[in-house]
This record gives structure tokens, sequence and C-alpha cells, in this order.
């Protein structure tokens, strides 16, 4: 394929700008200077092998593991040093990896949880278009989350993110254990999202289910950003073959 025949990245603001990121557990540092941009509106994933740092800068940017050093800022304004709590309430959600979810409250209370960040109370009226999207949920509302299945769980855990109505919502490894057709549901979904003007972010090991619903990728090997371009520069190359299976990231 011809350089000149790929579509380019697409034109807008930039919504979350992260600079020269660097962060350690302990003295051993795991992330080097990671640096990259998601636009508004913007479906981007974010790709590597195992340890190759990308759960722990995006737990990083979200204030949920402490910064060696670097600059993070959203919508132009620096939270590099913001608490967790204000930063969801400043429009990012991370749904973490692994159906974090309280199984011992019901499906509805856990959608409400997802809202308290802008209301102590939770807020009811997010609720009807939650259902909208997932009327399996609406069916179940008042059962206990325990019940779901593990795809189900992690379905909700997407919902939960979802119903505050976040401007990134970053999803990490949401396919991790689940069958094909509940992982090409949530992608679908992120999609439409994303169409919808909310950006994501995505961590995914499926590849080509995660580009196939990408505007762009950055590609992460021993704790940098390796290379970024759309999916269209990533399949006429062999950027992925040599990142992605050349690389030799510790697990």
């Amino acid at each position: 394929m011809s350089a000149t025949t790929h579509k380019p990245r697409r034109e807008a603001p930039v919504l979350l700008k992260v600079d020269d990121l660097h962060v350690a557990y302990g003295k051993a540092e795991v992330v080097h200077g990671v640096s990259f941009e998601v636009r508004e509106g913007e479906f981007a994933v974010m790709l590597g092998r195992n340890g190759a740092g990308k759960s722990t800068s995006l737990h990083a940017i979200c204030g949920l593991i402490p910064k060696r050093s670097g600059r993070v800022s959203f919508g132009g304004q620096d939270i590099s040093s913001t608490d967790p709590r204000s930063i969801v309430n400043s429009g990012i959600v991370n749904v973490l990896e692994g159906h974090r979810i309280f199984t011992t409250l019901t499906i509805e209370d856990n959608l409400l949880l997802g809202t308290y960040a802008k209301n102590s109370r939770g807020d009811r009226s997010k609720l009807d278009r939650i259902y909208s999207i997932f009327p399996e949920m609406a069916e179940r509302r008042h059962q206990l989350a325990s019940r779901l299945s593990g795809g189900q769980q992690q379905i909700l855990a997407v919902a939960q993110g979802m119903i505050g109505e976040p401007r990134l919502l970053i999803l990490d490894e949401p396919s991790a254990g689940l069958a094909p057709l509940v992982i090409d549901r949530i992608l679908q979904i992120a999609a439409d999202l994303a169409r919808g003007g909310t950006a994501i972010l995505l961590v995914e090991q499926l590849v080509e289910k995660a580009l196939r619903h990408a505007d762009y990728a950055f590609l992460m090997a021993n704790g940098k950003i390796a290379a970024s371009a759309t999916p269209e520069e990533l399949h006429s190359s062999d950027l992925i073959q040599r990142i992605l299976v050349g690389s030799h990231e510790a697990n």
C-alpha cells in the first residue's frame, strides 16, 4: 500500500496529553518517558505484550499509583498531581482489568456507583440510557451482580464506566477471559461511543479486533512507546510483527 493512500489521523483538539511519564515500583523504573496524545472523539488503542507497561501507564495517568516524573494534562488542564476522584470528576473513567464490580450489590446499585463522582447520592436519571443499551441489565437490575457470568460482569463494568458520561473512557484489557461474541459486543459499544464523541483509550491483547475499530494506535515495548500510527499504516508495515512479536518484554 502506498503511503499516500493511508487514512490520516483524525483532526481534532487534543484531549489527553502525556509528556515524559516515568513510573517506578520501588527503585525499579518500569515506564520510561512515555509520551502520547488522545484526541477528542478518537478511538485509540494501546498495544503491547504483557509486561510492556501499558496498565502501569494508565494507572499513573489516573492517579492510582504515583508518578516518578512527567506531566499529564486533560482538556488543557494539568492533572499530574490530581487525586483519582477529581480525575474522574474531570471526565476520565478507567474501567480496570478484571471485572472490578461489587458482587454483593445489585446490578442497579453498581450502575449508580458510576454516577457518584458528580452526585454523592447517585443519579438515577442516567439509568434509562444505560438500560436501553444493555436491556439484559434492565431485566435483572435488582439481582446481585454475583449472579452474573464473567462476560456479563465485564459488560456491567463497562456500563458502570459509561453511565457517568465521561469525556474519555479507558478500557483496560476488557476481553480477558471472555467469549468472542462478548468481546465483539464490547468493542462495538466502544466504537459507537467514539462516534458519539466520547474518546476511547483501549488496552488490548487482541490486536486485529482492536485495530478493526481504532482510529489510532500506540505500540508499547519495554516501558516505552515504540511506535504510533494509524491502523492502515500498521497493516502496511512490519511494525506489529517487529514490536509485538519480535520484542522481548518481561512478563
